[in-house]
């Protein structure tokens, strides 16, 4: 028998979360991001769960090739554009758009057009504005050059920004002042825009976007990395973490488990030794007291409980403390994180966000596409 360790990818969930993002924005086309291996799903696990979206959005070309071959006719949008001049033959090949958001990429793109092996060939571009963010982006006084000149080789262009502060209302510069940034400057140019990104369409409905880029709530996730911020929004989890009971101690009042001795009882306890730890991409730094599921008897999910970890996380195995599930045996499943426990309340217990634990997960993990 193999390792139990698994990582189920829900795609009904998948598609359950898209259609609540057309919800959002019923009059808007949709790039369903999928970057970072689909946060992690995988790529021909989005291209199922998401196959009625309008578009995929992606890092690289690599990724688009994939997911091409999945059979994936659809548009595809390169988030970062090209990254050097002779990525233009893949982009072509692969019938990519693209991300414009620096000088050179533009030189590329007039080269382009000179070429006689791209005759008839253009991508549609997303100019990409910095009114803010301060990452990508061309700033807006120098963003009208641009506009022009990629507009006079006869590209088609659609107008594009992103918010830094969408899931805080406290923090400047808002969603309100970025976008407006944008407007004063591409407001009598043709183009459509696309600006909504997840808790822009959650928390920010009044920014009109022609094409919204989803990615977290997707998966079933918080933009703000808190669960409580998407309560009643409906967002099913998309993957499960989840693994067995390998092994039994138990622990006399005074006595410590795992490296370091980190955690160490003052009662009689009983630990429970479960295959996973940060080899598989369980965070090494989640603390004690992280909330693990574990199945109720006869190992029925939904009669389960939170247990809380107790030592610090090895290589290939974490401890948690079952001595509140007396039925808890070698054997029995356990959830790390997803439709019982939400990730990021695990991701809370270890100081990060759900993005990263979901991207984390090792190679070594086999994957179940449901």
């Amino acid at each position: 028998m193999s390792r139990p360790i698994i990582a189920h990818i829900h795609t009904d969930a998948m598609a359950h979360n898209l259609a609540l993002v057309r919800a959002y924005a019923p009059k808007a086309k949709v790039w369903s991001v999928i970057k970072a291996n689909a946060y992690g799903h995988t790529i021909e696990a989005a291209a199922r769960g998401f196959a009625a979206t309008d578009g995929f959005a992606l890092l690289d070309l690599a990724e688009a090739k994939r997911l091409r071959e999945t059979g994936w006719q659809g548009p595809i949008l390169l988030l970062e554009g090209l990254f050097a001049q002779e990525d233009l033959f893949a982009m072509r090949d692969l019938a990519c758009d693209c991300v414009v958001h620096e000088w050179r990429q533009v030189d590329w793109l007039e080269n382009m057009v000179d070429a006689p092996q791209f005759s008839g060939a253009r991508p549609h571009i997303y100019l990409k504005m910095n009114t803010g963010m301060n990452r990508l982006g061309f700033r807006p006084d120098d963003y009208l050059q641009v506009w022009q000149r990629l507009h006079g080789l006869g590209f088609e262009i659609t107008h594009m920004t992103h918010f830094a502060n969408a899931d805080y209302d406290d923090r400047q510069p808002s969603v309100d002042a970025q976008y407006q940034t944008l407007e004063k400057v591409v407001a009598d140019l043709p183009g459509l825009r696309t600006v909504a990104n997840s808790a822009t369409l959650i928390w920010h409905p009044q920014i009109p976007s022609d094409w919204v880029r989803p990615g977290i709530m997707l998966y079933g996730a918080s933009p703000s990395g808190a669960s409580s911020d998407i309560e009643g929004l409906g967002l099913k989890p998309t993957m499960s973490l989840r693994s067995e009971v390998i092994a039994l101690q138990h622990l006399s009042a005074g006595e410590s488990v795992g490296y370091g001795s980190r955690y160490k009882t003052d009662v009689p306890i009983r630990i429970a030794v479960v295959a996973c730890g940060y080899a598989d991409g369980y965070p090494r730094h989640a603390a004690d007291g992280t909330p693990v599921w574990i199945s109720g008897p006869a190992g029925q999910w939904s009669t389960g409980r939170s247990c809380p970890m107790a030592g610090q996380v090895s290589m290939d195995m974490i401890t948690i403390d079952v001595s509140d599930a007396p039925w808890v045996d070698v054997g029995t499943p356990v959830e790390l994180f997803g439709q019982y426990l939400a990730i990021d309340d695990v991701a809370n217990a270890s100081g990060t966000i759900g993005y990263e634990l979901m991207c984390a997960i090792a190679q070594r993990v086999p994957y179940q596409i449901r």
